[in-house]
Protein backbone atom coordinates (compact mmCIF):
# COMPACT_ATOMS: atom_id res chain seq x y z
CA UNK A 1 0.00 0.00 0.00
CA UNK A 2 1.43 3.36 -1.01
CA UNK A 3 2.34 5.82 1.72
CA UNK A 4 3.64 9.32 1.91
CA UNK A 5 7.27 8.21 1.41
CA UNK A 6 6.45 6.45 -1.83
CA UNK A 7 5.81 9.78 -3.56
CA UNK A 8 9.01 11.63 -2.49
CA UNK A 9 12.27 12.20 -4.37
CA UNK A 10 15.61 11.78 -2.62
CA UNK A 11 18.45 13.60 -4.36
CA UNK A 12 21.29 12.76 -1.91
CA UNK A 13 23.18 10.41 -4.20
CA UNK A 14 22.53 12.65 -7.20
CA UNK A 15 23.94 15.74 -5.44
CA UNK A 16 26.94 13.83 -4.18
CA UNK A 17 27.89 12.61 -7.63
CA UNK A 18 27.73 16.16 -8.92
CA UNK A 19 30.41 17.21 -6.39
CA UNK A 20 32.90 14.50 -7.55
CA UNK A 21 35.12 14.91 -10.61
CA UNK A 22 33.81 12.79 -13.45
CA UNK A 23 35.77 9.52 -13.68
CA UNK A 24 34.71 6.20 -15.09
CA UNK A 25 36.51 4.34 -12.35
CA UNK A 26 34.88 6.37 -9.60
CA UNK A 27 31.43 5.95 -11.12
CA UNK A 28 31.94 2.21 -11.19
CA UNK A 29 33.32 1.77 -7.69
CA UNK A 30 31.37 4.21 -5.50
CA UNK A 31 28.17 2.70 -4.09
CA UNK A 32 25.87 3.88 -1.28
CA UNK A 33 23.46 1.15 -0.23
CA UNK A 34 22.39 3.20 2.78
CA UNK A 35 21.39 6.13 0.60
CA UNK A 36 19.49 3.85 -1.74
CA UNK A 37 17.65 2.42 1.26
CA UNK A 38 16.77 5.95 2.38
CA UNK A 39 14.59 6.34 -0.69
CA UNK A 40 12.21 3.85 0.87
CA UNK A 41 12.28 5.53 4.27
CA UNK A 42 9.79 7.98 5.70
CA UNK A 43 10.51 11.64 5.34
CA UNK A 44 11.57 11.98 9.04
CA UNK A 45 14.33 9.37 8.59
CA UNK A 46 15.45 10.94 5.35
CA UNK A 47 15.76 14.28 7.15
CA UNK A 48 18.18 12.65 9.61
CA UNK A 49 20.17 11.16 6.71
CA UNK A 50 20.34 14.59 5.04
CA UNK A 51 21.77 16.15 8.21
CA UNK A 52 24.38 13.41 8.57
CA UNK A 53 25.35 13.80 4.95
CA UNK A 54 25.86 17.51 5.39
CA UNK A 55 28.12 16.90 8.40
CA UNK A 56 30.05 14.10 6.70
CA UNK A 57 29.07 11.32 9.13
CA UNK A 58 28.32 8.75 6.47
CA UNK A 59 29.45 5.81 8.61
CA UNK A 60 26.55 6.24 11.05
CA UNK A 61 23.77 5.57 8.57
CA UNK A 62 23.28 2.04 9.84
CA UNK A 63 22.34 3.23 13.32
CA UNK A 64 18.98 4.61 12.14
CA UNK A 65 15.90 2.43 11.91
CA UNK A 66 12.97 3.46 9.73
CA UNK A 67 9.48 2.31 10.65
CA UNK A 68 7.91 3.36 7.36
CA UNK A 69 5.55 0.97 5.60
CA UNK A 70 7.79 1.14 2.53
CA UNK A 71 10.92 0.12 4.41
CA UNK A 72 12.26 -3.41 4.70
CA UNK A 73 10.19 -4.20 7.78
CA UNK A 74 7.45 -6.56 8.72
CA UNK A 75 4.41 -4.32 8.66
CA UNK A 76 4.25 -3.59 12.38
CA UNK A 77 7.32 -1.34 12.34
CA UNK A 78 9.98 -3.85 13.49
CA UNK A 79 12.89 -4.36 11.10
CA UNK A 80 14.21 -7.85 10.57
CA UNK A 81 17.56 -8.92 11.96
CA UNK A 82 18.95 -9.57 8.50
CA UNK A 83 18.15 -6.00 7.46
CA UNK A 84 20.02 -4.58 10.41
CA UNK A 85 23.02 -6.85 9.90
CA UNK A 86 23.32 -6.04 6.24
CA UNK A 87 22.87 -2.38 7.01
CA UNK A 88 25.67 -2.47 9.56
CA UNK A 89 28.03 -4.28 7.21
CA UNK A 90 27.33 -1.82 4.45
CA UNK A 91 28.06 1.01 6.83
CA UNK A 92 31.45 -0.28 7.88
CA UNK A 93 32.69 -1.09 4.38
CA UNK A 94 31.10 1.76 2.46
CA UNK A 95 33.88 4.27 1.77
CA UNK A 96 36.99 3.83 3.91
CA UNK A 97 38.23 0.99 1.65
CA UNK A 98 38.19 3.15 -1.45
CA UNK A 99 41.65 4.55 -2.34
CA UNK A 100 42.06 8.28 -2.41
CA UNK A 101 43.43 8.21 -5.94
CA UNK A 102 40.10 7.06 -7.27
CA UNK A 103 38.44 10.29 -6.27
CA UNK A 104 40.63 12.34 -8.56
CA UNK A 105 42.28 11.00 -11.68
CA UNK A 106 44.77 13.91 -11.71
CA UNK A 107 45.72 13.45 -8.01
CA UNK A 108 45.43 17.10 -7.28
CA UNK A 109 43.46 17.54 -4.05
CA UNK A 110 41.25 14.86 -2.59
CA UNK A 111 37.95 16.00 -1.19
CA UNK A 112 37.74 16.71 2.50
CA UNK A 113 34.74 14.40 2.89
CA UNK A 114 33.02 11.96 0.62
CA UNK A 115 29.62 13.44 1.35
CA UNK A 116 30.70 17.08 1.16
CA UNK A 117 28.87 19.40 -1.24
CA UNK A 118 28.40 23.16 -1.65
CA UNK A 119 26.60 24.60 1.35
CA UNK A 120 24.29 26.75 -0.78
CA UNK A 121 22.59 23.68 -2.31
CA UNK A 122 19.60 22.63 -0.23
CA UNK A 123 18.00 19.20 -0.57
CA UNK A 124 14.64 18.85 -2.26
CA UNK A 125 11.90 18.78 0.36
CA UNK A 126 9.32 15.99 0.55
CA UNK A 127 5.96 16.29 -1.13
CA UNK A 128 4.31 17.22 2.21
CA UNK A 129 6.28 19.21 4.74
CA UNK A 130 5.69 19.25 8.47
CA UNK A 131 3.37 22.23 8.30
CA UNK A 132 1.14 20.56 5.72
CA UNK A 133 0.96 17.35 7.72
CA UNK A 134 0.06 19.29 10.86
CA UNK A 135 -2.60 21.17 8.88
CA UNK A 136 -4.17 17.92 7.74
CA UNK A 137 -4.27 16.64 11.29
CA UNK A 138 -5.76 19.91 12.53
CA UNK A 139 -8.51 19.85 9.88
CA UNK A 140 -9.38 16.30 10.89
CA UNK A 141 -9.38 17.28 14.55
CA UNK A 142 -11.53 20.40 14.11
CA UNK A 143 -13.89 18.85 11.57
CA UNK A 144 -17.36 17.64 12.47
CA UNK A 145 -17.70 14.52 14.56
CA UNK A 146 -18.43 11.50 12.40
CA UNK A 147 -20.31 8.32 13.14
CA UNK A 148 -18.23 5.71 14.93
CA UNK A 149 -17.79 2.61 12.70
CA UNK A 150 -18.38 0.41 15.75
CA UNK A 151 -21.74 2.12 16.29
CA UNK A 152 -22.63 1.62 12.62
CA UNK A 153 -21.97 -2.10 12.94
CA UNK A 154 -24.00 -2.28 16.15
CA UNK A 155 -26.92 -0.37 14.64
CA UNK A 156 -27.02 -2.60 11.59
CA UNK A 157 -27.12 -5.67 13.81
CA UNK A 158 -29.68 -4.41 16.35
CA UNK A 159 -31.99 -2.13 14.34
CA UNK A 160 -32.20 -3.24 10.75
CA UNK A 161 -33.34 -6.62 9.55
CA UNK A 162 -36.04 -8.62 7.80
CA UNK A 163 -38.88 -7.13 9.87
CA UNK A 164 -37.94 -3.44 9.53
CA UNK A 165 -35.49 -2.38 6.82
CA UNK A 166 -33.05 -4.56 4.91
CA UNK A 167 -29.84 -2.60 4.29
CA UNK A 168 -28.19 -3.17 0.92
CA UNK A 169 -25.86 -0.17 0.65
CA UNK A 170 -24.31 2.64 2.67
CA UNK A 171 -23.47 6.17 1.51
CA UNK A 172 -22.25 9.38 3.16
CA UNK A 173 -24.99 11.55 4.62
CA UNK A 174 -25.01 15.18 5.73
CA UNK A 175 -23.63 18.48 4.51
CA UNK A 176 -20.02 17.41 5.19
CA UNK A 177 -20.54 13.64 4.85
CA UNK A 178 -20.34 13.26 8.60
CA UNK A 179 -23.21 10.74 8.72
CA UNK A 180 -24.26 7.45 7.16
CA UNK A 181 -27.19 6.92 4.77
CA UNK A 182 -28.61 3.39 4.79
CA UNK A 183 -30.22 2.35 1.52
CA UNK A 184 -32.25 -0.79 1.12
CA UNK A 185 -35.75 -2.26 1.12
CA UNK A 186 -38.54 -1.29 3.49
CA UNK A 187 -40.29 -4.25 5.16
CA UNK A 188 -43.39 -2.56 6.61
CA UNK A 189 -45.37 0.65 6.85
CA UNK A 190 -42.87 3.48 6.83
CA UNK A 191 -44.29 5.43 9.79
CA UNK A 192 -44.45 2.32 12.00
CA UNK A 193 -40.98 1.17 10.98
CA UNK A 194 -39.53 4.63 11.60
CA UNK A 195 -41.09 4.86 15.07
CA UNK A 196 -39.73 1.41 15.93
CA UNK A 197 -36.25 2.27 14.70
CA UNK A 198 -36.19 5.52 16.68
CA UNK A 199 -37.09 3.78 19.93
CA UNK A 200 -34.52 1.03 19.34
CA UNK A 201 -31.85 3.59 18.50
CA UNK A 202 -32.30 5.23 21.90
CA UNK A 203 -31.99 1.85 23.61
CA UNK A 204 -28.83 0.89 21.70
CA UNK A 205 -26.90 4.20 21.61
CA UNK A 206 -28.79 6.26 24.19
CA UNK A 207 -29.21 9.84 22.84
CA UNK A 208 -26.01 9.89 20.81
CA UNK A 209 -27.50 10.00 17.30
CA UNK A 210 -30.52 11.25 15.37
CA UNK A 211 -32.23 9.07 12.77
CA UNK A 212 -33.77 10.68 9.68
CA UNK A 213 -36.21 9.10 7.23
CA UNK A 214 -35.67 10.71 3.82
CA UNK A 215 -36.52 9.95 0.23
CA UNK A 216 -34.02 7.66 -1.45
CA UNK A 217 -31.72 9.72 -3.70
CA UNK A 218 -31.71 8.79 -7.37
CA UNK A 219 -34.50 6.29 -6.85
CA UNK A 220 -35.46 4.26 -9.91
CA UNK A 221 -39.14 4.18 -9.02
CA UNK A 222 -41.73 4.45 -6.24
CA UNK A 223 -42.07 2.03 -3.38
CA UNK A 224 -44.26 -1.03 -4.15
CA UNK A 225 -46.37 -0.18 -1.11
CA UNK A 226 -47.02 3.31 -2.43
CA UNK A 227 -45.20 6.58 -2.11
CA UNK A 228 -41.50 7.23 -2.64
CA UNK A 229 -38.75 4.83 -1.68
CA UNK A 230 -37.17 5.76 1.65
CA UNK A 231 -33.72 5.62 3.20
CA UNK A 232 -32.54 6.23 6.74
CA UNK A 233 -29.82 8.72 7.60
CA UNK A 234 -27.79 8.68 10.81
CA UNK A 235 -26.15 11.84 12.17
CA UNK A 236 -24.53 12.66 15.53
CA UNK A 237 -26.61 14.95 17.71
CA UNK A 238 -23.79 17.48 17.94
CA UNK A 239 -23.87 17.87 14.16
CA UNK A 240 -27.59 17.63 13.38
CA UNK A 241 -29.05 19.76 16.19
CA UNK A 242 -28.74 23.58 16.13
CA UNK A 243 -26.61 25.24 18.74
CA UNK A 244 -27.95 27.52 21.48
CA UNK A 245 -28.31 31.27 21.06
CA UNK A 246 -25.14 33.05 22.17
CA UNK A 247 -24.78 36.32 24.03
CA UNK A 248 -23.51 38.11 20.92
CA UNK A 249 -26.62 37.04 19.03
CA UNK A 250 -28.79 38.61 21.70
CA UNK A 251 -26.78 41.82 21.44
CA UNK A 252 -27.09 41.88 17.64
CA UNK A 253 -30.84 41.19 17.87
CA UNK A 254 -31.26 44.13 20.26
CA UNK A 255 -29.33 46.49 17.98
CA UNK A 256 -31.37 45.41 14.96
CA UNK A 257 -34.60 45.98 16.88
CA UNK A 258 -33.50 49.53 17.77
CA UNK A 259 -32.65 50.21 14.13
CA UNK A 260 -36.01 48.81 13.05
CA UNK A 261 -37.76 51.10 15.54
CA UNK A 262 -35.90 54.05 14.04
CA UNK A 263 -36.80 53.08 10.48
CA UNK A 264 -40.46 52.74 11.50
CA UNK A 265 -40.45 56.23 12.99
CA UNK A 266 -38.76 57.52 9.84
CA UNK A 267 -41.57 55.99 7.80
CA UNK A 268 -44.10 57.83 9.96
CA UNK A 269 -42.29 61.12 9.40
CA UNK A 270 -42.06 60.53 5.64
CA UNK A 271 -45.81 59.92 5.47
CA UNK A 272 -46.34 63.56 6.52
CA UNK A 273 -44.65 64.86 3.41
CA UNK A 274 -47.20 67.64 2.91
CA UNK A 275 -46.52 69.02 6.40
CA UNK A 276 -42.73 68.90 6.45
CA UNK A 277 -40.65 72.10 5.99
CA UNK A 278 -39.85 72.87 2.34
CA UNK A 279 -36.09 72.55 2.82
CA UNK A 280 -36.53 69.04 4.24
CA UNK A 281 -38.83 68.00 1.41
CA UNK A 282 -36.43 69.39 -1.16
CA UNK A 283 -33.49 67.49 0.31
CA UNK A 284 -35.30 64.15 0.20
CA UNK A 285 -37.00 64.65 -3.18
CA UNK A 286 -34.56 66.75 -5.23
CA UNK A 287 -31.62 64.65 -6.51
CA UNK A 288 -29.54 67.82 -7.02
CA UNK A 289 -29.78 68.86 -3.35
CA UNK A 290 -26.43 68.52 -1.59
CA UNK A 291 -26.69 70.43 1.70
CA UNK A 292 -28.56 68.48 4.37
CA UNK A 293 -31.16 70.44 6.31
CA UNK A 294 -31.23 70.91 10.04
CA UNK A 295 -32.55 67.62 11.45
CA UNK A 296 -33.98 69.47 14.45
CA UNK A 297 -36.76 70.59 12.13
CA UNK A 298 -38.06 67.00 12.17
CA UNK A 299 -38.43 66.75 15.96
CA UNK A 300 -41.95 68.28 16.06
CA UNK A 301 -43.16 65.56 13.65
CA UNK A 302 -41.88 62.60 15.66
CA UNK A 303 -44.88 62.51 17.97
CA UNK A 304 -47.33 62.45 15.10
CA UNK A 305 -45.28 59.70 13.43
CA UNK A 306 -45.53 57.33 16.40
CA UNK A 307 -48.97 55.85 15.57
CA UNK A 308 -47.74 54.66 12.20
CA UNK A 309 -44.55 53.32 13.78
CA UNK A 310 -46.60 51.45 16.38
CA UNK A 311 -48.64 49.92 13.60
CA UNK A 312 -45.56 48.65 11.74
CA UNK A 313 -43.99 47.26 14.91
CA UNK A 314 -47.30 45.68 15.89
CA UNK A 315 -47.41 43.75 12.62
CA UNK A 316 -43.89 42.48 13.24
CA UNK A 317 -44.82 41.45 16.78
CA UNK A 318 -47.93 39.58 15.62
CA UNK A 319 -45.87 37.81 12.96
CA UNK A 320 -43.40 36.44 15.51
CA UNK A 321 -46.12 35.56 18.02
CA UNK A 322 -47.79 33.49 15.31
CA UNK A 323 -44.60 31.48 14.85
CA UNK A 324 -44.17 30.87 18.57
CA UNK A 325 -47.82 29.89 19.14
CA UNK A 326 -47.60 27.31 16.35
CA UNK A 327 -44.25 25.95 17.59
CA UNK A 328 -45.20 25.62 21.27
CA UNK A 329 -47.61 22.64 20.97
CA UNK A 330 -45.09 20.80 18.76
CA UNK A 331 -42.30 21.40 21.33
CA UNK A 332 -40.19 23.13 18.71
CA UNK A 333 -37.81 25.81 19.94
CA UNK A 334 -37.24 29.03 17.98
CA UNK A 335 -34.46 31.57 18.15
CA UNK A 336 -34.83 35.20 19.05
CA UNK A 337 -36.02 37.19 15.99
CA UNK A 338 -33.48 39.31 14.15
CA UNK A 339 -35.44 42.24 12.67
CA UNK A 340 -34.31 43.73 9.35
CA UNK A 341 -34.81 47.53 9.13
CA UNK A 342 -35.97 49.18 5.93
CA UNK A 343 -36.77 52.86 5.35
CA UNK A 344 -39.43 52.17 2.70
CA UNK A 345 -41.60 49.65 4.56
CA UNK A 346 -40.29 50.20 8.07
CA UNK A 347 -38.95 46.64 8.14
CA UNK A 348 -38.34 43.67 5.88
CA UNK A 349 -39.52 41.34 8.63
CA UNK A 350 -37.31 39.19 10.83
CA UNK A 351 -35.05 36.14 10.64
CA UNK A 352 -36.22 33.45 13.05
CA UNK A 353 -34.28 30.19 13.17
CA UNK A 354 -35.36 26.74 14.31
CA UNK A 355 -33.43 25.74 17.43
CA UNK A 356 -34.58 22.12 17.39
CA UNK A 357 -35.10 19.47 14.73
CA UNK A 358 -38.60 19.46 13.26
CA UNK A 359 -40.39 16.12 13.71
CA UNK A 360 -42.18 16.07 10.32
CA UNK A 361 -43.10 18.14 7.29
CA UNK A 362 -46.56 19.03 8.59
CA UNK A 363 -44.98 20.80 11.54
CA UNK A 364 -42.73 22.73 9.17
CA UNK A 365 -45.71 23.93 7.14
CA UNK A 366 -47.79 24.89 10.19
CA UNK A 367 -45.05 26.92 11.86
CA UNK A 368 -43.96 28.58 8.61
CA UNK A 369 -47.36 29.90 7.55
CA UNK A 370 -48.52 30.82 11.07
CA UNK A 371 -46.31 33.92 11.22
CA UNK A 372 -47.27 35.51 7.87
CA UNK A 373 -50.92 34.70 8.44
CA UNK A 374 -50.93 36.39 11.86
CA UNK A 375 -49.11 39.47 10.55
CA UNK A 376 -51.33 39.64 7.46
CA UNK A 377 -54.48 39.38 9.59
CA UNK A 378 -53.50 42.43 11.66
CA UNK A 379 -52.30 44.31 8.57
CA UNK A 380 -55.53 43.63 6.70
CA UNK A 381 -57.54 44.84 9.69
CA UNK A 382 -55.61 48.11 9.86
CA UNK A 383 -55.81 48.55 6.10
CA UNK A 384 -59.58 48.03 6.03
CA UNK A 385 -60.25 50.24 9.06
CA UNK A 386 -57.99 52.94 7.63
CA UNK A 387 -59.89 52.95 4.33
CA UNK A 388 -63.20 53.25 6.14
CA UNK A 389 -61.90 56.10 8.28
CA UNK A 390 -60.63 57.82 5.17
CA UNK A 391 -64.25 58.18 4.00
CA UNK A 392 -65.06 60.32 7.05
CA UNK A 393 -64.18 63.87 6.04
CA UNK A 394 -64.85 65.12 9.58
CA UNK A 395 -61.54 63.57 10.66
CA UNK A 396 -59.61 65.05 7.76
CA UNK A 397 -57.26 66.76 10.19
CA UNK A 398 -55.68 63.38 10.98
CA UNK A 399 -55.26 62.42 7.33
CA UNK A 400 -52.04 62.43 5.36
CA UNK A 401 -51.60 63.30 1.71
CA UNK A 402 -49.94 60.63 -0.41
CA UNK A 403 -49.41 60.54 -4.20
CA UNK A 404 -52.14 58.58 -5.95
CA UNK A 405 -49.49 56.69 -7.91
CA UNK A 406 -48.60 54.94 -4.64
CA UNK A 407 -51.64 52.70 -5.07
CA UNK A 408 -50.22 51.39 -8.35
CA UNK A 409 -47.61 49.43 -6.42
CA UNK A 410 -50.01 46.53 -5.79
CA UNK A 411 -52.71 45.18 -8.05
CA UNK A 412 -54.71 43.56 -5.23
CA UNK A 413 -54.45 46.43 -2.73
CA UNK A 414 -54.99 49.02 -5.46
CA UNK A 415 -58.24 47.36 -6.53
CA UNK A 416 -59.48 47.24 -2.92
CA UNK A 417 -58.61 50.92 -2.42
CA UNK A 418 -60.28 51.86 -5.70
CA UNK A 419 -63.45 49.99 -4.72
CA UNK A 420 -63.55 51.67 -1.29
CA UNK A 421 -62.50 55.27 -1.98
CA UNK A 422 -64.09 55.64 -5.41
CA UNK A 423 -62.92 56.79 -8.81
CA UNK A 424 -62.87 60.54 -8.06
CA UNK A 425 -60.63 60.22 -4.99
CA UNK A 426 -58.22 57.79 -6.63
CA UNK A 427 -57.94 59.69 -9.93
CA UNK A 428 -56.39 62.81 -8.36
CA UNK A 429 -52.79 63.81 -7.93
CA UNK A 430 -52.88 63.17 -4.16
CA UNK A 431 -55.18 61.12 -1.96
CA UNK A 432 -56.12 61.93 1.64
CA UNK A 433 -55.99 58.72 3.70
CA UNK A 434 -55.77 57.72 7.33
CA UNK A 435 -52.29 56.68 8.59
CA UNK A 436 -53.67 53.19 9.29
CA UNK A 437 -53.91 52.64 5.53
CA UNK A 438 -50.15 53.12 5.22
CA UNK A 439 -49.44 50.86 8.20
CA UNK A 440 -51.70 48.13 6.80
CA UNK A 441 -50.26 48.49 3.31
CA UNK A 442 -46.68 48.15 4.58
CA UNK A 443 -47.61 45.19 6.79
CA UNK A 444 -49.32 43.33 3.96
CA UNK A 445 -46.40 44.00 1.61
CA UNK A 446 -43.88 42.76 4.19
CA UNK A 447 -45.94 39.61 4.85
CA UNK A 448 -46.17 38.98 1.10
CA UNK A 449 -42.41 39.34 0.66
CA UNK A 450 -41.80 36.84 3.47
CA UNK A 451 -44.19 34.34 1.87
CA UNK A 452 -42.26 34.22 -1.39
CA UNK A 453 -41.36 30.57 -2.10
CA UNK A 454 -37.61 30.88 -2.06
CA UNK A 455 -34.77 29.85 0.25
CA UNK A 456 -35.34 29.88 3.98
CA UNK A 457 -38.16 32.44 3.93
CA UNK A 458 -41.50 31.44 5.45
CA UNK A 459 -42.84 30.76 1.97
CA UNK A 460 -39.79 28.67 1.08
CA UNK A 461 -40.17 26.58 4.22
CA UNK A 462 -43.87 26.08 3.55
CA UNK A 463 -43.28 24.97 -0.05
CA UNK A 464 -40.44 22.68 1.00
CA UNK A 465 -42.64 21.06 3.62
CA UNK A 466 -45.69 20.74 1.39
CA UNK A 467 -44.11 19.69 -1.91
CA UNK A 468 -40.50 18.75 -1.18
CA UNK A 469 -37.07 20.21 -1.81
CA UNK A 470 -37.15 19.63 -5.56
CA UNK A 471 -40.33 21.68 -5.87
CA UNK A 472 -38.71 24.49 -3.88
CA UNK A 473 -35.88 24.65 -6.42
CA UNK A 474 -38.36 25.25 -9.24
CA UNK A 475 -40.35 27.82 -7.27
CA UNK A 476 -37.14 29.54 -6.21
CA UNK A 477 -35.77 29.92 -9.72
CA UNK A 478 -39.08 31.35 -10.89
CA UNK A 479 -39.17 33.81 -7.97
CA UNK A 480 -35.59 34.97 -8.57
CA UNK A 481 -36.40 35.54 -12.24
CA UNK A 482 -39.50 37.61 -11.47
CA UNK A 483 -37.62 39.67 -8.89
CA UNK A 484 -34.73 40.26 -11.26
CA UNK A 485 -37.08 41.47 -13.99
CA UNK A 486 -38.95 43.73 -11.57
CA UNK A 487 -42.23 41.92 -12.15
CA UNK A 488 -42.75 41.42 -8.43
CA UNK A 489 -42.20 44.12 -5.84
CA UNK A 490 -41.57 47.02 -8.21
CA UNK A 491 -38.70 49.20 -6.93
CA UNK A 492 -38.28 46.95 -3.87
CA UNK A 493 -37.49 43.87 -5.94
CA UNK A 494 -33.74 44.54 -6.13
CA UNK A 495 -33.06 45.23 -2.42
CA UNK A 496 -35.30 42.33 -1.39
CA UNK A 497 -33.60 39.97 -3.83
CA UNK A 498 -30.17 40.95 -2.50
CA UNK A 499 -31.36 40.44 1.06
CA UNK A 500 -32.60 36.93 0.26
CA UNK A 501 -29.41 36.00 -1.58
CA UNK A 502 -27.24 37.16 1.32
CA UNK A 503 -29.26 36.01 4.34
CA UNK A 504 -31.98 33.54 3.34
CA UNK A 505 -30.91 31.68 0.20
CA UNK A 506 -30.29 28.22 1.73
CA UNK A 507 -33.28 25.88 2.20
CA UNK A 508 -34.27 24.54 5.58
CA UNK A 509 -32.69 21.34 6.87
CA UNK A 510 -34.75 18.12 6.57
CA UNK A 511 -37.14 16.96 9.26
CA UNK A 512 -36.75 13.71 11.15
CA UNK A 513 -39.61 12.30 9.10
CA UNK A 514 -39.08 14.03 5.78
CA UNK A 515 -41.26 11.66 3.74
CA UNK A 516 -44.83 11.52 5.10
CA UNK A 517 -47.24 13.66 3.07
CA UNK A 518 -48.76 16.76 4.68
CA UNK A 519 -52.28 16.30 3.32
CA UNK A 520 -54.39 18.00 0.69
CA UNK A 521 -55.68 20.92 2.73
CA UNK A 522 -52.18 22.10 3.69
CA UNK A 523 -51.04 21.96 0.07
CA UNK A 524 -54.12 23.91 -1.00
CA UNK A 525 -53.51 26.53 1.68
CA UNK A 526 -49.90 26.99 0.58
CA UNK A 527 -50.88 27.35 -3.09
CA UNK A 528 -53.61 29.87 -2.21
CA UNK A 529 -51.10 31.88 -0.18
CA UNK A 530 -48.65 32.01 -3.09
CA UNK A 531 -51.47 33.11 -5.40
CA UNK A 532 -52.35 36.02 -3.08
CA UNK A 533 -48.69 36.91 -2.67
CA UNK A 534 -48.28 37.16 -6.44
CA UNK A 535 -51.17 39.59 -6.85
CA UNK A 536 -50.13 41.60 -3.79
CA UNK A 537 -46.63 42.21 -5.14
CA UNK A 538 -47.64 42.63 -8.79
CA UNK A 539 -47.54 46.33 -9.77
CA UNK A 540 -50.23 47.91 -11.92
CA UNK A 541 -48.93 49.00 -15.30
CA UNK A 542 -50.00 52.38 -16.70
CA UNK A 543 -52.55 51.14 -19.23
CA UNK A 544 -54.39 49.02 -16.69
CA UNK A 545 -54.14 51.75 -14.03
CA UNK A 546 -55.70 54.27 -16.39
CA UNK A 547 -58.48 51.87 -17.28
CA UNK A 548 -59.24 50.93 -13.68
CA UNK A 549 -58.81 54.45 -12.34
CA UNK A 550 -56.03 53.56 -9.90
CA UNK A 551 -53.97 56.71 -9.58
CA UNK A 552 -53.42 59.57 -11.97
CA UNK A 553 -51.26 58.42 -14.86
CA UNK A 554 -48.99 61.17 -16.18
CA UNK A 555 -48.78 61.38 -19.96
CA UNK A 556 -46.13 63.29 -21.90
Amino acid sequence: MGTLTGCSFTPVLFNFLLSIPRSDASRERIRFPELRKSRKSCFLCRESLYKLKRTGSCTNFGEFRCFSANNDSNGNGESSESSRDSNAKGTKTALPEQPAEEFDSDKTAPPASVSSRPQNISPVRPVYNNFQVDSFKLMELLGPEKVDPADVKLIKEKLFGYSTFWVTKEEPFGDLAEGILFLGNLRGKREEVFAKLQSQLVEVTSHKYNLFMVEEPNSEGPDPRGGPRVSFGLLPKEVSEPGPTTLWQYVIALLLFLLTTGSSVELGIASQLNRLPPEVVKYFTDPNATEPPDMELLFPFVESALPLAYGVLGVLLFHEVGHFLAAFPKKVQLSIPFFIPNITLGSFGAITQFKSILPDRSTKVDISIAGPFAGAALSLSMFAVGLLLSLNQDAAGDFVQVPSMLFQGSLLLGLVSRATLGYAAMHAATVSIHPLVIAGWCGLTTSAFNMLPVGCLDGGRAVQGAFGKNALIGYGLTTYTLLGLGVLGGPLSLPWGLYVLICQRNPEKPCLNDVTDVGTWRKTLVLLSIFLVFFTLLPVWDELAEELGIGLVSTF
